[in-house]
């Protein structure tokens, strides 16, 4: 094997992951910019609106989002007067990633569906959250490839899990921080 096939092995993985991530986010922008949105017909699950019901299970993913940050610190020995990982801490962070992405799926569903890519009148903040909530998906797509690969540069998995964790923050400072910040706290 040729010492020039293990950086181009790694170029090739961080190319598709790139490309996973880019692919996923332009097709969920454009099928949300397309589809002709129908906010009225949208179930609340329980609560007083689907905005509130999206705004909560928002506000779980990102309190999940950020119990996956600080058990990838605590794997990667950057956790500051953490005591060594315990052994089953990366199933508490496997199962907490794939319960934040679970979650996120009605939530992402609702908006798509209901409101389109940012929907008209035009804002910066729905922009902004049009933008954050396609690139979650590509980005967690393209984390979850670049989790399976081996020998990549060390900055790429946690690039990767920051553009997550960057994502899910966005998205939720332009809807549930927002909603709950203009017509507070309700069920």
């Amino acid at each position: 094997m040729s010492s020039e096939q293990p950086a181009a092995v790694r170029r090739g993985a961080l190319v598709t992951g790139l490309l996973v991530c880019a692919g996923i986010s332009v097709a969920l922008g454009v099928y949300g910019r397309l589809h002709s949105p129908s906010y009225g017909s949208l179930p609340s699950f329980g609560f007083s609106s689907t905005a509130t019901f999206k705004a909560w299970v928002g506000s779980v993913v990102l309190a999940l989002a950020a119990a996956q940050l600080v058990t990838a610190l605590w794997l990667y020995g950057r956790l500051p007067g953490a005591p060594p990982a315990p052994r089953r801490l990366g199933l508490v962070h496997r199962g907490t990633g794939y319960t934040a992405f679970v979650l996120s799926l009605p939530v992402a569903a609702l908006c798509l569906y209901g409101f389109g890519f940012a929907p008209e009148p035009f804002s910066a903040r729905t922009l902004v959250h049009s933008l954050a909530g396609c690139a979650f998906y590509g980005a967690f797509a393209a984390k979850v490839l670049l989790v399976h690969t081996r020998n990549l540069p060390r900055w790429a998995l946690p690039l990767a899990g920051s553009l997550v964790l960057t994502t899910v923050v966005l998205a939720w400072l332009t809807s549930a921080w927002w909603l709950f910040s203009t017509t507070g706290l309700h069920r």
